[in-house]
Formats: structure tokens, C-alpha cells, sequence
């Protein structure tokens, strides 16, 4: 442990949004070894059925790490939950430091699939949540030495491929960022106020919810996030109006070994040893000499379970009846890179069919990606959720038979 003085946190009070697990809990802990105050604002008083934690859980969690702990139920879409917590706060701990807005609510759907109930959801939680929660902190906030609002959320790009597979949520984090701008110039001076992101996707409930089993191996520690949070935190308040990425910062601030963050470190050693396994199979199968060698300078990064050909083979031998009747769909895909081109599966007219080239009748979905990134998806080895997350798979026309696929994906993972 650090002297007191270096302690940079020490009797500082944190009003946390979403800080029942997750993200919010990872920053809370790391405030909560210098010593920190931590107002637990989250809605989960009573244990959730799918998901880890509740604000009594964490709040243990909190007071174990050295910080002191105030569990306050607060859903954001509810205004007098919020001035309530921020009384209780300013009476328990005389005043809020630093407020960090993370509650978040996530669908990554297209318009046409996205329930009104979710869109009221995202805009509630993210953008008004974040805005009056950042209102009824504020003049609090004024009074501190060194204050700060830092709000989870990304920097504001509007390229539109940001919005055309989840128009509704990313309006609703986009929001969030608009505050940062926003009160970040009204508080010069007074308040710091920025934005922070991930570089890659984090591992949370939330994350596995959306991307299903196996999907935290391509994800990092919430860790990350914490770290870089302390960082800003820690900042004087004339550091406002930033839109930082976590590694970017930390990079910066001198970490060199992001391995640690990683779920599943040395991931990519783990590739080159099976490729080179693949690899000897692959040069006992063909002529010995020149094909060997060039099999071992293939680069790690390209699959060893071969190539897009091999994939449509085993799936136009895996394609059923049952398939096709619970589909319904055709899907195209649009490969780049090797063994690239259009290829497609037809899960609708009677018996099925893979292949290379368009399909037989017009697709209902068209899926953009590298080859790699194909075979990688369809021997289980990236989520399509995760690579539609982070830009790596476009997707064009019905969004609710691109999720059938996925289904039928995890069925057919044991066959390739």
C-alpha cells in the first residue's frame, strides 16, 4: 500500500451510476483502495435473476477493498430516486467529488426490430438519465477542490456506419457524449467533465448476455476501464472536454504490456501453435518441399481450419430440411481477402443449398466480412455479435434471420 499522500482518492466521495457490477463496480473498487467514499447508484436491491451482484453485494465488496460504501437504489429513468441518493450522499459524506455516469441500456438492433419499449429504455437510461443525474450533482459537485464528471461513453463519430445497425442505441450514447460537450464548456473552470470508451470490448454480464457463451475470450478485464478512470479522476479539473479511449490513455500514461488486460492472454500464440499443427497435417497430405514451406509461412492469423471453400462444403453437408423449414431466410455473404467473393446459403427453397456465387433467388440478409473473419465465425471462434459490435460484420436487410443464423451457427459449430 502507498503512503497516505499517495493515496490520490482518499476521502474523495464517488456517486457511481450502474455500480451494482460491471464497468461501474471495476471503477469503484479502484477508487475504493485509496480510501474513496462510493455512493452505489444502481437498481438491483434484490438479486437478479440472470445477472451477478446486487448494491448490497457490492457495497461489501467496496468496504473489503478499504473504501467506505453507501448502497442507494436508484433506477436513473426516475428523477426523485436520484435527488434522493444525492441528499443521502452529501449528508453521509458531506458532499460529491466526482460522478461518474455508466448506467447504461443496450439493444443493438435495426429500426424496424427495435421494440418502442427499448428505444424509451436506451433514451431514458443514457441520455436523460445521464443528464439529470449530472444536473442534481452538480451544485455539489461546484463546491469540490478538484471535481469530475466522466461519463462511459464513445467519441462522437458521424460516419454512419455508427448508426445503420443500431440507429436507436447509438443515438442514445451519442447523447450521453453531446452532455460531455456540452457541460464540459458550461463548467470550464469549475467541473471537469469527459468521456471515456473502450478500445476493445469489455467482459460483463451485459457483454455476455449479448454475445452468449465463449464470447469473453475476445474480450478484456473490466480492468481496463477502471485504470484508465483512475487516470482521468486523478486529473486536475482543467483536464475537460476529452473523448479518451481507454488504451490511447494508458499508452500515454506509459503502460506498455496490455496482455494483462486481456481475458484469454496470448491468444495469439495459441493460434500459431495450432496452425503450425494444421500445418503439418496439411504438408504430410501434399507434395513435401515447396507446398511445406509455403504451409509454414502462411502468417498465424490465417485459420487453420481452411479455407472459405472448405467451410460451404461442410455446411452445404450440414444443411437439412429442419434447417431449412426453421429458417426460412437466404443469406449472402460478401467475403474480402482470400478465398474471397460472394458465396451464399440458401435456408429457404426446399432441400437448401451453399455455395460460391449469388444465390438462387434474392437474399433476405447480406453479410459483409474478411474470409478470415468468416471461417473464424463459423468454427465458433468469433461471436457474430462481438464482430458486428466492433465493425467487423456488416449486415444488410432482416436483422431477426441474421439472429436465426447465429442459432444455427452454434448447432453447426460441432460438425466443422
Amino acid at each position: 500500500h502507498f503512503p497516505l499522500t499517495f493515496r490520490k482518492l482518499a476521502g474523495c466521495t464517488l456517486f457511481i451510476t450502474g455500480a451494482s457490477r460491471g464497468i461501474g463496480k471495476a471503477i469503484a473498487l479502484k477508487a475504493a483502495k485509496d480510501g474513496a467514499n462510493i455512493v452505489i447508484a444502481a437498481k438491483t436491491a434484490e438479486p437478479h435473476p440472470t445477472l451477478p451482484g446486487t448494491i448490497y453485494t457490492a457495497a461489501e465488496e467496496i468496504e473489503a477493498a478499504g473504501g467506505k460504501a453507501l448502497p442507494c437504489i436508484v433506477n436513473v429513468r426516475e428523477e426523485q430516486q436520484i435527488i434522493n441518493a444525492v441528499e443521502k450522499a452529501v449528508k453521509t459524506f458531506g458532499g460529491i467529488d466526482i460522478l461518474v455516469n455508466n448506467a447504461s441500456a443496450i439493444s443493438l438492433t435495426g429500426t424496424l426490430e427495435t421494440t418502442t419499449k427499448k428505444v424509451n429504455l436506451m433514451m431514458d437510461v443514457n441520455v436523460r438519465g445521464t443528464y439529470l443525474t449530472s444536473k442534481a450533482c452538480l451544485p455539489h459537485l461546484r463546491k469540490s477542490k478538484n471535481p469530475h464528471i466522466l461519463n462511459l461513453s464513445p467519441p462522437m463519430n458521424l460516419n454512419p456506419m455508427w448508426f445503420k445497425n443500431h440507429c436507436a442505441y447509438t443515438i442514445s450514447k451519442y447523447g450521453m457524449s453531446m452532455c460531455v460537450l456540452g457541460m464540459a464548456e458550461e463548467f470550464r473552470g469549475e467541473v471537469a467533465v469527459n468521456a471515456l470508451w473502450p478500445k476493445t470490448a469489455i467482459h460483463t454480464a451485459a457483454m455476455d448476455m449479448l454475445g452468449g457463451a465463449g464470447i469473453e475470450k475476445q474480450c478484456r478485464k473490466t480492468d481496463i476501464l477502471a485504470d484508465a478512470a483512475y487516470c482521468i479522476l486523478t486529473k486536475p479539473k482543467t483536464f475537460t472536454g476529452n473523448f479518451i479511449i481507454d488504451e490511447v490513455l494508458l499508452r500515454e500514461e506509459g503502460v506498455k504490456d496490455f496482455d494483462v488486460y486481456a481475458i484469454a492472454p496470448g491468444k495469439r500464440r495459441l493460434l500459431k501453435v495450432r496452425s503450425a499443427q494444421e500445418e503439418k497435417k496439411l504438408s504430410r497430405s501434399q507434395q513435401e518441399g515447396a507446398d511445406a514451406a509455403k504451409a509454414k509461412t502462411e502468417s498465424a492469423a490465417a485459420m487453420p481450419s481452411g479455407p472459405v471453400a472448405e467451410t460451404f462444403r461442410v455446411i452445404q453437408g450440414a444443411v437439412t430440411e429442419e434447417y431449412v423449414r426453421r429458417t426460412q431466410g437466404v443469406f449472402q455473404f460478401e467475403l474480402s481477402g482470400d478465398g474471397g467473393g460472394t458465396w451464399y446459403i440458401d435456408l429457404k427453397t426446399k432441400g437448401g443449398s451453399a455455395g460460391f456465387g449469388k444465390p438462387p433467388v434474392t437474399a433476405d440478409v447480406v453479410m459483409s466480412m474478411s474470409s478470415a473473419d468468416f471461417v473464424k465465425m463459423f468454427t465458433g471462434k468469433l461471436k457474430p455479435t462481438l464482430a458486428f459490435m466492433t465493425g467487423r460484420l456488416r449486415i444488410k436487410g432482416n436483422m431477426a434471420l441474421a439472429i436465426k443464423l447465429e442459432k444455427m451457427l452454434s448447432q453447426l459449430n460441432s460438425k466443422l
